[in-house]
């Protein structure tokens, strides 16, 4: 993988509320499956969370504490701005929503409507309450905005074994198509569903977080032809390892293998993101395809 070094770092694209404490200690968020918040089995089960419709019995709060992107800015205009992690993963973050913008109306029929990714520092307060880092990235659909503590990539590649860098905006790629999800009414329409019939909860959780997988395989397949406001690219290459590594950070967080490394039965009725090899198959058939329209996980058997 290779990032232009002439492409513009639109850092309007995020909010960096590193440093501003969260408003307190305390997790608002709840993590989904039992087992403590401690160490390494209270993060990575909470890995890549959805928060459906406004999270799952999350109390909602009318808003949280703004963004200083001055420092952001500074560095990311600096000659070696593609040395630093939050000027990176700016740039993947624009790679992904210029994709959106044009394939979301092709594929799908609805206009995209760009967000912002937080950067956060151990806690933040969000429209879906609050939340620390032990719960990994998350979307909130009450408030349309991605969460990420960026040393959650630390987890991600001396815990649970996923080190390349292509695991960075695969990361981000999947919480915007939870995005992609709230646009579309899916968020919603699965929440409702889920309230008629909570013993199909989980099963409707997993179909949700497949397709996002899916919709970041999609964005992997066009990335090297997504561009700045300019028309500079973004990428100027991605290589079949960088997708080798998206895939296994994907099956590094699927549901059975979270399980087997906290030494707790593999039971797929608890699953809320899929299996390894579910996460495998959905991010491939969106990379192989790369179109969005090709991601429906909620017809048929997954």
């Amino acid at each position: 993988m290779e990032l232009n070094e002439n492409a513009r770092i639109d850092t309007s694209q995020v909010e960096d509320r590193r440093g501003s404490g969260g408003g307190g200690g305390g997790l608002g968020i709840p993590i989904p499956i039992g087992g403590g918040r401690g160490g390494i089995v209270g993060i990575i089960i909470a890995v890549l969370v959805a928060l459906v419709g406004g999270g799952f019995g999350l109390n909602a709060m009318t808003g949280g504490e703004s963004g200083d992107n001055a420092a952001l800015e500074q560095r990311c205009e600096a000659a070696n701005a593609l040395e630093q992690l939050d000027c990176r993963n700016t740039l993947y973050v624009n790679s992904i929503q210029a994709y959106w913008r044009t394939a979301l109306p092709q594929a799908l029929g609805e206009q995209y409507r760009p967000t912002r990714t937080v950067f956060f520092s151990q806690a933040v307060n969000t429209a879906c309450g609050q939340a620390d880092s032990g719960v990994g990235p998350f979307y909130c659909p009450a408030d349309s905005l991605v969460y990420i503590d960026l040393t959650f990539y630390e987890v991600l590649a001396e815990q649970l074994g996923a080190e390349g860098e292509f695991a960075q905006p695969y990361v981000l790629a999947h919480e915007y198509g939870h995005h992609v999800q709230n646009l579309l009414g899916t968020n919603e329409q699965v929440r409702r569903a889920q309230q008629r019939d909570p013993g199909n909860a989980n099963d409707l959780s997993v179909r949700l977080e497949l397709q996002a997988d899916c919709y970041a395989g999609a964005w992997a397949k066009n990335a090297t032809g997504t561009a700045d406001e300019s028309g500079q690219k973004i990428f100027t290459s991605i290589t079949e390892q960088d997708i080798a590594e998206a895939i296994d950070t994907a099956e590094a967080i699927g549901d059975d293998a979270i399980s087997k490394r906290a030494d707790r039965p593999v039971n797929p009725d608890e699953f809320t993101h899929g299996s390894s090899a579910d996460r495998k198959r959905w991010f491939n058939r969106g990379y192989e395809s790369g179109d969005p329209a090709t991601c429906d996980t909620f017809s048929g058997a997954i």
